[in-house]
This record gives structure tokens, sequence and C-alpha cells, in this order.
């Protein structure tokens, strides 16, 4: 019997390389699985301004960014969006300033497909072989309360579709939302404050990604890399001891004879 309901994910028409260049912008989302790019020596940029929930703040760091990656991905957390009355522009920090300055609206799906649109452009300008992955975060906004949290994912969920289909070849989704609430159902997926998921879950969600987008390249580097990484961020009971000067030379050979095999490796 089978206890659980598997979300498939469908197969990109590429693949992610070792140490590929990669932009991460969007919500906490982004952070959390971009930062892991980042530790598995992927040349990865996360929300170089701040995180970023909205498609037009998402779009705000494409242009501010002078990046070119070849893999960019876009994590959607809300449509809700922050318009600075005395301007009319929409901000991506209201900087702790009075909530009188600003009017709260929520997106259309039009105008997110507008605001990713504009952001896909950008990128394809700099490199005509970019790919662009969206996901929508899993992580629910309890200020709406959780019928608009739902409607705000909706949204977003409609606005990846029409986007995958406006940019076939281009732009892939991958079900970051739907693993958390349909695969893993389960509060000890979450953390402590119930709505974001645990380390457990971003981890499992990483191995999903990462058999669907990795090439056989990337996950044999990822195997190499592991307990290397895992020596390093060992920390001893004794550090001048004789053992562990031992075990931090023959670390370091590792290190080396890896940076022999991947030129493009950075300790």
């Amino acid at each position: 019997m089978e206890f659980r309901t598997k979300v498939k994910i469908d197969k990109p028409d590429f693949e992610i390389e070792p140490f590929e260049d990669m932009l991460f912008v969007g919500s906490c989302f982004a952070d959390n699985i971009g930062k892991r790019f980042v530790e598995e020596k992927f040349n990865a940029v996360v929300n170089p301004y701040g995180v970023m929930y909205n498609p037009a703040s998402i779009l705000h760091t494409v242009a501010r960014s002078e990046a070119a990656p070849r893999v960019a991905l876009m994590t959607l957390g809300t449509n809700h969006v922050y318009i600075l009355n005395e301007t009319g522009e929409i901000v991506d920090n209201c900087a702790k300033r009075p909530q009188r300055l600003f009017t709260e609206r929520e997106l259309t799906i039009d105008e997110c497909v507008g605001y990713l649109s504009e952001a896909v452009e950008l990128l394809t300008g700099r490199n005509a072989d970019v790919k662009v992955i969206i996901t929508v975060s899993p992580i629910r906004y309890a200020k709406y309360g959780y019928h608009g949290s739902q409607l705000s994912k909706a949204t977003l969920l409609l606005a990846a579709d029409l986007m995958v289909r406006k940019y076939p070849g281009r732009v892939t989704y991958f079900p970051a939302y739907e693993i958390v609430n349909d695969e893993l159902r389960d509060y000890r997926f979450y953390a402590s404050d119930m709505l974001h998921p645990s380390q457990q879950a971003v981890d499992y969600i990483w191995e999903l990604f990462s058999e669907a987008y990795f090439s056989p390249a990337a996950k044999r580097f990822i195997e190499e890399w592991r307990p290397i990484k895992e020596a390093l961020g060992h920390k001893p009971f004794r550090p001048d001891s004789d053992e562990y000067k031992e075990f931090m030379n023959k670390t370091m050979l590792k290190v080396k004879a890896l940076s022999k095999k991947y030129p493009k490796f950075v300790p």
C-alpha cells in the first residue's frame, strides 16, 4: 500500500552542471535553497538585494543586478505589493516606515506574468542560453488569513503556469509548493512556527530538485565534495593536537586533488 501522494516532477530539457553560474531571487525559500547551492560550490548569487516576495520586486532585483546566469531560479512568495503613496511606485522594502505612507494591493495574474516576463527578457538579453526555473514558496502567510494566503498562492501558481506556456524551452516549473503541501502533509515537516518548512523538508526538496535537474557530472562532484566538506566543517575538541593536524593535512591533500580534477573548484 502507498501511504502518501507523490508529486510528479517533469524532467527539464536541460541539466545543471557543476559550478554553474546561477541566480536565486525571491522569497526566503529561495534563500534556503540558494545557500545550499553555494555550499555545494555552484557559482550562485542569492538575493543580492535582500529577500523579494512578489514578482515586481523580483524584476527589480534582476534589473538592478548585472548577473548573466546560465540558470536563474525565481521563487514567488506573494502577489501582495506595497505602493509608496508619494511616488506611486512599488517598494521592495518598507524600511520600517509608517504603514500610512503605503497602500497595499494585490497583483493580478496578468500583472504577475508581465513583471516575470520582463525579468526573463532582461536575463535572456544578457545570456541567450539562460534557463529560468520558477517555484512558488510553500510558506503560508498567516497575516492574510489562511484563505487569503491560498488565494495569493493560487494567483502565483496560475502566473507560473502561464510563464511556462509563454516561454517553452526557456522557463520550467519546479513544484516546491506541491511537494510540501501534498507530499509532506504532516506538521513534523514544519518549523516551530508551523508555517515554514523544517530543515528536513528543505533537504528533501533539495534531493528531489537535484535528481530532476543535476547532470551526472554535478551529482558526481557533490558526492566527491561531501566527505571533504564535512571534514572541513569538523570542530575538534583539541585543535592543537597532532592527531587533528594530521587529519587536516590529509584533508587538504584531498582538497588539492579535487581542485586538480575540477579546475573551477574553489575551496
